[in-house]
């Protein structure tokens, strides 16, 4: 949006008085943007022109609606929105009683009791409907909004402008439950729950010198979005949904008292709030990592989700050192150690289930950065059949796994998902019958029938001591975490030799890559064609949300690519963006694989120790049994 005014005044210059703006790629709004937008409508409007937008997103159709932009100025295609327009005051003035009536959701009877305890309490109707779970809040709020013709939102990160907050002092905003949104020239945009309440209006109006506009939002949603505005150092530990907090520490070695001690001493600490607010919100967003860094005069606490960091919050940076040290001692750590790096781990029980957490540190010029690792096996798919193969490449990958012997490979780059598959193989072999044993560093989920092992170079128990020993132990099946060396390599492929099933992971771009990468290692060429009996390479690629989903035709250029001429008009589709995906357009992921079965002419290319190409050349003229 920076470049939007010289855009402008450069069609102007050409006579081009009527412009449209497409905002299909743009992301959110802020303050300033939304000023632009209206200076440069008025700047064509007063030349006999005028300034259409186009195609915005749901995010930004909410935000042109909460500060009436949409009707200052021409929306086209405005997508799917929580709110597609102001709603319109009903006709007669009528009560909310009778709009909530009406719409099936209170009786005459709780209405009446209502009333009752409004002459008791001095409460609002409204209020007693909620708290005696009569109405969910989100219900009320919408009949409100249809009385009052005030838009009712769902709050979300970028439906607000955290830049604006200090139009109002933090404690006013979190005592009068209101939550800054946007400012437009001398109006100020407000969520609250009670538009009508007058001494908060005149209140707001003296403290910031605005008139004011109102926009409808659940209080929790408020509250939650007070403390990402603010950045505050007090912080409302109902982050998630609005329900209390309940995480627990539920394993921290031979300090995990001390740790829970600490949370009682603290009793609702800002710090171990906000700590377990972060954990907590993780684990409700399915991330798969949590960033925490510490620059300059910025401290930023970052979410991987599917793939992608997505910026959540930005903790005030005087409070990061607290952050940290409260993660140690939840893992277990030398809190005073800050010039070297630290691992551990950290597991706590929420949401009813229990989640693992591994901790690293890294000491940087403005402080530690540490990422924490969500290991949720309630959310992990271990099921093989669950795990996006083709019908195709399932039948073979099962047919691999019931061989006797032989080594089975799982490639891909770092979060490409290779231990769940390797995970999934092991659900599917697991049997009374069997000894199965896992090598891991470390282990990620605990696996019953199974003898999980893990690597600690610190008193050196490595990849390839701990395996020697396994063979010891009369194995069936064993599972190396990862090939890193070339004396894992070879134990590996002498172990597949000798009648075990070995199943192991390899970082390669392709499957046929991994015979290369065992072969630069130094495993002989004619042991590695008798050991190994298949190589599966994945990536994870991204969803489109199901809930922001839409089509449309394929550009020339794309048709051009892909050879589509033949095919007449193609349809694509793409997420438009929305609240359930960080207004990315994408939701979840799902793995496609490249599976190899190891067949005698290939076996006849790795024993003459064939190059790359001539390998990828036979892999590419297949045909593979389906």
């Amino acid at each position: 949006m920076g470049n939007l005014g010289t855009a402008i005044e450069a069609c102007i210059t050409s006579h081009e008085l009527r412009v449209v703006l497409d905002l299909g790629k743009v992301t959110l709004l802020s303050s300033q943007a939304l000023a632009q937008l209206l200076a440069c409508s008025a700047r064509v409007a007063g030349l006999g022109g005028w300034l259409r937008l186009n195609a915005p997103n749901p995010l930004i159709a909410d935000i042109l609606l909460a500060t009436g932009l949409n009707q200052r100025l021409e929306v086209f295609d405005s997508g799917t929105s929580d709110a597609a327009s102001t709603p319109p005051v009903t006709s007669g003035n009528p009560r909310l009683g009778d709009i909530l009536i009406e719409r099936g959701l209170a009786t005459t009877e709780q209405l009446a009791e209502a009333a009752r305890l409004q002459r008791q309490l001095g409460l609002r109707i409204g209020r007693i409907l909620i708290e005696k779970g009569w109405v969910p809040e989100h219900e009320l709020l919408q009949a409100l909004s249809l009385q009052l013709g005030v838009p009712y939102l769902a709050m979300r990160p970028g439906l607000f402008d955290p830049s604006i907050a200090e139009a109002l002092p933090q404690d006013m905003a979190r005592r009068l439950g209101v939550l800054p949104m946007f400012r437009v020239g001398n109006e100020l945009t407000l969520a609250t729950t009670d538009p009508q309440s007058m001494p908060v209006a005149d209140e707001i109006e003296r403290a910031s010198g605005c008139r004011l506009r109102w926009v409808l939002a659940a209080a929790d949603a408020i509250q939650k979005s007070l403390f990402e505005a603010y950045s505050g150092s007090a912080y409302d530990p109902d982050l998630i949904d609005g329900k209390a907090m309940d995480l627990e520490l539920v394993e921290n070695g031979g300090h995990a008292g001390d740790a829970n001690t600490i949370d009682e001493l603290a009793a609702g600490s800002p710090v171990i709030n906000l700590v377990n607010s972060i954990i907590q919100r993780a684990i409700h967003d399915n991330a798969s990592d949590i960033h925490l860094e510490l620059f300059r005069a910025k401290a930023r606490v970052r979410f991987r989700i599917d793939g992608v960091l997505y910026e959540v919050m930005n903790p005030r940076p005087d409070l990061f050192p607290a952050l940290i040290s409260r993660l140690k001692v939840m893992a277990n750590l030398d809190i005073a150690e800050r010039r070297l790096p630290q691992d551990g781990r950290i597991q706590v029980s929420t949401q009813g289930r229990t989640v693992d957490l591994r901790f690293s540190s890294l000491p940087g010029i403005y402080g530690e950065k540490v990422v924490l690792r969500v290991l949720d096996k309630g959310s992990t798919v271990l099921d093989l059949h669950r795990l996006g193969l083709a019908e195709g490449n399932l039948g073979r990958f099962r047919r691999l796994l019931g061989r006797s012997h032989g080594l089975l490979l799982v490639t891909g780059p770092t979060g490409s998902g290779k231990t769940t598959t390797l995970y999934g193989a092991i659900d599917h072999l697991r049997s009374i019958e069997k000894n199965i044993v896992t090598i891991e560093d470390p282990v990620e989920y605990q696996l019953d029938i199974i003898n999980q092992n893990q690597v600690n170079e610190a008193v050196g128990l490595t990849f390839p001591r701990i395996l020697r020993h396994v063979l010891r132990q009369d194995p069936d099946i064993i599972m190396v975490g990862e090939i890193r060396d070339r004396q894992t390599a070879e134990i590996a492929v002498q172990a597949a030799l000798t009648g075990h099933l070995v199943l192991s992971t390899l970082h390669t771009n392709d499957a046929i890559g991994a015979v290369a990468r065992l072969v630069d290692m130094g495993v002989e060429p004619y042991l590695l064609s008798s050991a190994l009996i298949g190589v599966m390479a994945q990536r994870l690629v991204r969803r489109i949300c199901p809930e922001c989903r839409s089509t449309y035709i394929a550009p020339p250029e794309l048709v051009e690519r892909f050879e589509w001429q033949r095919r007449g008009q193609v349809m694509l589709a793409r997420g438009r963006g929305c609240r359930n995906c960080y207004d990315s357009g994408y939701k979840g992921r799902v793995a496609i694989h490249e599976l190899i079965d190891i067949d005698r002419p290939l076996q006849s290319l790795i024993v003459a120790d064939a190059s790359y190409e001539a390998l990828r050349e036979h892999v590419r003229r297949g045909p593979w049994p389906a």
